[in-house]
């Protein structure tokens, strides 16, 4: 495809898919809602608000204006956060049609309508047209993506050509996407492993060491698995990239945002400070609402995610929560 690239979000992972598609080769549009930021981006060629010190490539076109990041577009890449995704994508929806190739890039799930990120962008769009939709997700810090380290995630569609197409439309040197028909897997595992790294963070905070953690990683896997499968998606998803290995990097890694929400909390800090010192959106604090009430519609028990709702939402305590955990009913693995 010789059309241009269009990335919705400058946020941290937008701007690094910017820089990397640059990187490719490809005509790069990237929309930011921030004017300030999109006049800060033009003259220093970087985002200090998302990934200071990384450049983005003068080929990199930055506007404010949706209609003229959209235009002419092949591929539109959407990199907002989950809760303002549903008013995002209306506001695009005069200016897109459906020759266009939609990805979505977010890791969260609809607090009010229980919806997937590509389910909410059916919604919106079909009263119009029918739309080809992907995922994006895997093990990825937009940081290290930017700077061009190696990177290996899942392009997810059940369309075999689409998630083809993009495979090869997007993979890189340094970027390699794998295909997976298992669309409802891949967005389930990305959001709910936000809620898992809030756990292992809680657990490293109150300093009770890597065999807790660890454990309590393990069990994280078997609820993201157990709600995957009641949703329609696949079990052996949860052994790739988007599955364990998202997972991973997200409850061990230093960059990741919802492990350090509960590191905060496990040193004793109110949820309401930790999160007004953050700027980028730790997407697994909105999300453990609608894996609570998705759990609960369809009527599966997923206790961590259960515990860090009661700890984010309802002032219980990180301490009691483990302890709660640990003490529960004796079962099988």
């Amino acid at each position: 495809m010789n059309s241009p690239i269009a990335i919705i979000g400058a946020g941290g992972w937008g701007t690094a898919l910017a820089i990397t598609m640059a990187r490719h080769g490809k005509d790069v549009r990237l929309w930011a809602y921030e004017p300030y930021l999109v006049e800060t981006m033009l003259a220093t060629r970087e985002n200090p608000l998302y990934l200071p010190s990384i450049p983005v490539p003068e080929s990199v076109r930055i506007s404010n204006s949706m209609s003229e990041v959209l235009g002419n577009a092949g591929i539109v890449i959407i990199a907002v956060p989950s809760h303002v995704y549903r008013s995002v994508f209306t506001q695009m929806l005069p200016l897109v049609n459906d020759e266009m190739l939609f990805i979505s890039a977010a890791k969260g799930i609809e607090n009010d309508t229980l919806m997937r990120m590509s389910e909410v962008l059916t919604d919106v769009a079909k009263p119009h047209f029918t739309l080809r939709i992907a995922a994006i997700s895997g093990p990825t810090f937009a940081p290290e993506v930017a700077r061009g380290e190696p990177t290996a995630l899942v392009v997810a569609s059940p369309d075999a050509q689409l998630r083809l197409l993009l495979q090869k439309e997007l993979s890189g040197p340094r970027f390699r996407l794998y295909t997976n028909s298992d669309l409802t897997g891949v967005e389930i595992a990305a959001a709910i492993k936000n809620i898992i790294a809030i756990a292992a963070g809680v657990v490293d905070g109150l300093g009770l060491g890597s065999n807790a953690t660890a454990a309590l990683v393990t069990r994280g896997l078997a609820e993201i698995t157990r709600l995957v499968i009641a949703c329609g998606g696949k079990r052996e998803t949860l052994a790739g990239l988007a599955g364990l290995g998202d997972l991973v990097l997200t409850s061990y890694g230093s960059l990741s945002r919802n492990r350090r929400v509960g590191f905060a909390l496990g040193q004793g800090r109110n949820i309401d400070e930790v999160l007004a010192g953050m700027r980028m959106v730790a997407e697994g604090v909105r999300t453990s609402k609608s894996a609570v009430a998705l759990a609960r519609k369809l009527d599966i028990e997923l206790p961590i995610v259960q515990k860090m709702y009661s700890v984010l939402h309802e002032g219980g305590k990180p301490q009691d929560a483990i302890h709660d955990l640990m003490e529960r009913k004796l079962k099988e693995e």
